[in-house]
């Protein structure tokens, strides 16, 4: 307990901007992020997202020229989305087990230019690759059925070690799949490659940008509400967290962010381990319209909400705004 007034002034520790940041109780710098980047096929290609302003798809080379522009900036990680032409696309997902597919070429690009300077987080589902864009193998009767679609996802993940990925962030929300790709990255000498599982991704309407930048939008038959979570249940969430790091994760995620920062607090409590949060691409829109339409300032809008990501127990954030947000830290 504290005293009271006029003993007590908690306006006293506000007055000046050297006392609010000795006293400020969270503290954000570009280490807390992680900049996704979508990648495309070509050459010194630089494709704006129309959904997502100020964000484009970047072929290999120009993800090469972001990773070094990621580590100047201190930021890090990248997390690597790939935007599969159609006519690599099937039913099936096999591309995802192309040892040259983009994702792959991406992750190379960077160990070329950065080396290690810089984490490579990969994406692991079919969406991006599959012609129904769904995040798994359909059945006869059209639903995402598991245990093959957990199968693929293995190879997938194996696919993406072997190429370099840091850690590898299987989004798909499929039972079981986080046990079968830990063992299987032990048994093929991966000890060390990360797992963050997408532990918590809920069935969301703030994703429609990001299904344009991967081009899986248009192709999507039905929904994904047999395996995202239903958004109105906390409990769920922290079962599958539960399981996940029973089964081998090393981080757990909660997907979307802002809108379920209370999942992040519970995560946190209860397990005590890394969690981060991403900050989708329909949070991400919905900042730029606000600034455009002269409804907040954009830069004190960013870092407010990703202190508050901070604030609710993060350790990091997957971001857009993560050039921004480290320019803005750095002053």
């Amino acid at each position: 307990m504290t005293g009271l007034f006029p003993a007590t002034r908690l306006r006293r520790s506000r007055a000046t901007a050297w006392s609010r940041a000795l006293h400020r109780e969270t503290t954000l710098t570009p280490a807390d992020l992680i900049w996704p980047l979508f990648v495309t096929e070509g050459k010194e290609v630089e494709q704006p997202v129309a959904s997502l302003p100020g964000v484009s798809r970047w072929s290999v080379d120009g993800i090469a020229a972001r990773a070094k522009e990621a580590a100047a900036l201190g930021i890090p990680c990248l997390a690597l989305f790939p935007n599969t032409p159609p006519d690599r696309r099937s039913d099936e997902g096999m591309e995802a087990l192309n040892p040259d597919n983009l994702m792959c070429r991406a992750i190379r690009a960077i160990r070329e230019a950065c080396g290690d300077e810089i984490g490579v987080l990969t994406d692991v589902a079919l969406d991006p690759y599959t012609s129904h864009g769904q995040d798994g193998l359909l059945d006869a009767a059209g639903y995402v059925a598991n245990d093959a679609t957990v199968d693929r996802l293995v190879e997938q993940s194996l696919n993406q070690a072997r190429a370099g990925a840091d850690i590898i962030a299987p989004s798909d929300m499929m039972d079981g799949r986080i046990g079968a790709i830990r063992e299987a990255l032990e048994e093929d000498g991966f000890a060390n490659v990360q797992i963050m599982s997408y532990a918590a991704k809920y069935a969301s309407a703030f994703y429609g940008p990001f299904r344009d930048a991967v081009g899986s939008g248009g192709l999507l038959k039905g929904d994904k509400k047999t395996y995202q979570m239903d958004p109105a249940n906390g409990e769920e969430a922290l079962r599958e967290v539960e399981l996940d790091l029973m089964e081998g994760a090393d981080s757990v995620m909660v997907k979307p962010g802002l809108p379920y920062l209370d999942i992040v607090r519970r995560v946190k409590e209860e397990f005590q381990v890394p969690v981060f949060a991403y900050q989708v691409s329909g949070e991400y829109a919905m900042i730029e319209a606000a600034a455009s339409a002269g409804a907040g300032e954009r830069e004190a809008l960013v870092l407010e909400t990703l202190m508050a990501f901070k604030r609710a127990g993060c350790s990091g954030v997957l971001t857009y705004h993560a050039p921004l947000a480290a320019r803005l830290l750095h002053g």
